[in-house]
């Protein structure tokens, strides 16, 4: 079975022994801690020790935080490329002091590693840096500021960086709760509460997803008996088309609608094809799938589709290309395939029904390349627009 791994991120010469009692607890709770110290991390020999410590943190399930008077070892600029400061704008309302990467600390880089890839963590603050912490908070505008020595802190020079470290933690914009202690009891207490707490969540989560999931297979049943008992009331069997046609359709025709055509007849009243369609009707020259990337803002944009047309404008969309060709096409043909009335009477009926939808495909009027050019982690697919075609992989 596999084992909770901890990794315990922390000064090691001020807290050693602390750091020894942590181990034992966390041992003791049938978990693997995974320290520095004891030689529990890869040290890979081709990579320097700051960037191993890195590496190790994404192979770990949670991080345990504790902060004291040292600042520690500053983080090598091998170590520092591994972190993606752009992904942590958004994550801390305190984030400036990030921009002076030479002052931050081998410790505090594990600790932003954590952060950008969403690893929980646990913070522990010793109580007389936070009593010092306060006092930094309510002067540092003032020129006083640089007179007062910290009695928390180890080397005077260092206490900006880990008060302003102190700060990122405490401003996150979530896992921003932080914990004091005076003594290693005070850890331990606080760790079997919230990780019994958290357990009962997932406990708690877990069952009320699963009757969820039951509420949600008994309204499908519904909805089927439901559908199915219409159906079968009606009598006329051009009506009933029309009614299983409305059931089948409808999302079809909401992404139809999404391109915002001046006008449907050659689609209402001609058996085109989706190809067709596609090329000239809508000018779909190609389709590229953009993977997912953190914008120059700290966003993160999620996996789409874009519809190039021939202008280079496109439309936006979050359905996968194989959805768009594979799936779409076969439903747009049986959809051509019915009689011009039914299809005027479907359309009508759906575009009357669900004209206030948000749609599902979005026009951008702007070139797609100056577009993708102006996120520098883009990566992006050239899809054939369909499978006769052979299109260039672009990367």
């Amino acid at each position: 079975m596999a084992s909770l791994r901890i990794f315990v991120s922390s000064t090691c010469y001020d807290l050693a022994p602390i750091r020894g009692q942590i181990r034992s607890f966390i041992s003791s709770m049938g978990y693997e801690p995974i320290m520095s110290d004891y030689n529990d991390i890869l040290y890979d020999p081709r990579i320097h020790t700051h960037t191993s410590c890195i590496e190790e943190i994404a192979t770990c399930d949670l991080i345990l935080l504790i902060v004291g008077s040292r600042f520690g070892g500053r983080a090598i600029p091998e170590a520092i490329s591994k972190i993606d400061f752009d992904a942590l704008i958004d994550k801390s309302k305190s984030v400036d002091h990030l921009k002076k990467k030479d002052n931050i600390s081998v410790t505090q880089l594990e600790v932003l590693k954590a952060v950008e890839i969403e690893i929980p963590i646990f913070t522990f603050i010793d109580n007389r840096l936070w009593n010092d912490h306060e006092l930094y908070e309510k002067n540092k505008s003032k020129t006083i500021l640089k007179d007062i020595e910290f009695p928390s802190i180890d080397k005077p020079e260092t206490a900006e960086f880990i008060f302003e470290f102190i700060n990122f933690l405490r401003h996150r914009t979530r896992g921003n709760s932080i914990n004091t202690f005076g003594k290693f009891e005070d850890i331990e207490q606080a760790l079997k509460k919230q990780w019994a707490g958290l357990f009962q969540r997932l406990l708690n989560e877990t069952r009320n997803k699963q009757l969820e999931t039951k509420r949600i297979d008994i309204l499908t049943n519904q909805f089927e008996d439901l559908k199915t008992a219409i159906l079968t009331s009606i009598g006329n069997t051009n009506e009933r088309e029309v009614a299983r046609s409305v059931v089948r359709f409808r999302r079809l025709i909401d992404i139809l609608r999404s391109f915002k055509l001046s006008s449907y007849s050659q689609i209402l009243n001609g058996n085109i094809t989706w190809e067709t369609f596609l090329r000239e009707i809508v000018g779909v020259k190609d389709i590229i799938n953009a993977e997912p990337f953190n914008t120059s803002g700290g966003q993160v944009m999620r996996l789409r589709t874009f519809l190039i047309k021939s202008d280079n404008t496109f439309y936006e969309s979050r359905f996968n290309p194989d959805y768009i060709i594979n799936e779409l096409g076969p439903e747009f043909d049986a959809f051509t395939m019915l009689s011009t009335e039914v299809k005027h009477i479907v359309f009508d009926a759906l575009n009357e029904m669900r004209g206030q939808m948000m749609p599902m495909i979005r026009y951008v009027n702007q070139d797609y390349r100056e577009y993708l050019e102006r996120n520098s982690k883009e990566r992006r697919t050239t899809t054939p627009l369909f499978e006769n075609e052979d299109t260039p992989t672009e990367n």
